[in-house]
């Protein structure tokens, strides 16, 4: 295995590791928001402290790769994934400690509603299913994690218009409104992070970029033929 291979291979276990890391978070800032447990929260917002610090490791190493000068086209694209991916599970990171903050300011006592349950629990199983295609190469359940996104989607607009009523009818009191749709907003965003995570994983495995159209995604191309780049 030569020099590169070598350092590709630990700089993906680092970022597999990254995943699982930002996975817990997300995990954790969806369950203090359901519990209203403060202090969960607050472990989520200062885990992001750590995720940030290799956030910049992974990102500095990267480019020490691209340096060494490369020009076999699975491996660029190698790289260039670990970088965008990165860029992804950070942002994900970021909308973890969105939900945390908003458990710091709501009362205790509130009821989340049963179908942001739902949504929380489809969002975070895409977070889990974009790591493992991504840890396993697996261009096939990242297809899979692309086609749930529309039913985020759904969850979301159903959420909304029914905090919306709720708040207009003050069944909702405006504080746990807002607050239900800041997080809404965020596990949406979650959503998004790991479609493009997924999205990555597919350009990697056959060079081809997943198109995207209002009928939703478009089955991946046949892998790349190498030797068309050349």
């Amino acid at each position: 295995m030569s020099e590169f291979q070598d350092n590709l291979a630990k700089l993906h276990t680092t970022l597999t590791e990254q995943g699982r890391r930002v996975l817990l978070a997300a995990l954790a800032g969806v369950d203090s928001y359901f519990d209203g447990d403060r202090k969960k929260a607050a472990s989520v917002i200062e885990e992001d402290r750590i995720i940030d610090r290799i956030d910049v490791e992974i990102e500095l190493e990267s480019i020490q790769l691209l340096a060494m000068g490369e020009t076999e086209p699975y491996a660029i694209r190698s790289v260039l994934t670990i970088v965008k991916v990165n860029n992804e599970l950070e942002r994900i990171a970021d909308c973890a400690v969105a939900i945390s903050e908003c458990v710091r300011e709501l009362e205790s006592g509130y009821i989340v509603p049963q179908t942001f349950r739902v949504m929380a629990n489809s969002v975070i199983g895409m977070v889990r299913d974009a790591n493992r295609a991504l840890r396993d190469r697996n261009s096939e359940l990242a297809r899979q994690v692309l086609l749930f996104d529309d039913t985020v989607g759904n969850f979301r607009r159903e959420i909304v218009m029914d905090a919306q009523s709720k708040i207009a009818s003050r069944e909702f009191n405006v504080e746990f409104g807002i607050s239900l749709l800041t997080v809404t907003r965020a596990l949406e965003r979650i959503a998004d992070h790991s479609t493009n995570i997924c999205e990555q994983v597919i350009y990697l495995e056959t060079g081809r970029t997943v198109r995207h159209d209002p009928d939703g995604w478009s089955e991946p191309f046949e892998p790349l033929d190498e030797s068309e780049s050349k």
